[in-house]
């Protein structure tokens, strides 16, 4: 019997949803083959000769410190912003968005040019006199990773924001909820899937900020060394198997920020 469609527009349905399944294999086997790709140039030996090595220890250690206290920036920054956005409607609104997201736009060495001149030549003298050194440190570090990655948290802070049921809001002031006891109570508790994949998603490009970093903080070994800096010099030297072992641990901890994410959202989901 046969059972092909015999609607024609059931027929272009199905011709349809298989194009979309094939280009979604394809895309999926193309990045699984790029992490393929990148392990078969490195083996178990080498990955743990590498991992013992001083210059490793501390690019880990220090992209940890920095992408964590980059984060908290971001947030404690990105919330206000976020809020903003979402509940009210400013004079040149569409300039200010468009402002907040030039960093996403830029090229991360054009930031990182931006940055050096503000900190350097235009602001650097008077932070000097306060004691504060920004240009080739690591608190230049930081403070592009933070430039960087607070972005990308106002946009999903505003997205988290602009869908919550205002009505909710509304209820705990009539009970007598001071505007910050709401935003603290009934607000923030009701946006925090949307503020935990912001925070991560912060986080995760904070961690490999590489362009920004190396033009603000420069590029130094064992001092402004994040991940990304230890893949470039040791790129740049010749030393591919340092560079791809740490290529290699910063794709697992990207892939375990990922499924951590993942997995809170989706129990928070069944909750």
């Amino acid at each position: 019997m046969d059972s092909r469609p015999n609607n024609p527009n059931q027929l272009k349905n199905t011709t349809f949803i298989s194009a979309l399944w094939i280009v979604f294999a394809f895309i999926i086997s193309f990045f699984l083959l790029l992490i393929i790709g990148l392990l078969s140039y490195s083996d178990i030996g080498t990955l743990f000769n590498v991992l013992n090595q001083p210059e490793f220890y501390f690019a880990l250690q220090f992209t940890l410190k920095t992408s964590l206290l980059a984060t908290i920036f971001a947030t404690i920054t990105a919330l206000p912003c976020g809020y903003l956005l979402a509940r009210y409607k400013l004079p040149g609104s569409a300039l200010l968005d468009t402002l907040l997201d030039m960093p996403i736009v830029l090229p991360p060495l054009v930031s990182g040019i931006a940055l050096l001149i503000f900190f350097g030549p235009f602001l650097g003298k008077h932070l000097a006199q306060a004691g504060i050194n920004i240009v080739f440190t690591p608190l230049g570090v930081i403070v592009a990773q933070w430039f960087i990655a607070t972005p990308f948290a106002i946009k999903t802070f505003k997205q988290s924001f602009a869908s919550i049921d205002q009505r909710m809001e509304k209820v705990a002031r009539t009970l007598g909820f001071s505007p910050p006891m709401v935003f603290l109570k009934v607000t923030l508790p009701l946006a925090k899937n949307g503020l935990m994949s912001g925070i991560m998603m912060a986080w995760s490009r904070a961690m490999g900020e590489f362009g920004a970093t190396a033009m603000l903080a420069g590029i130094t070994r064992m001092k402004t060394e994040t991940l990304s800096v230890a893949v470039f010099l040791n790129m740049s030297i010749g030393d591919i198997k340092f560079a791809i072992s740490t290529a290699i641990v910063m794709l697992f901890i990207a892939l375990v920020l990922l499924i951590i994410l993942k997995m809170v959202l989706r129990n928070e989901v069944q909750v």
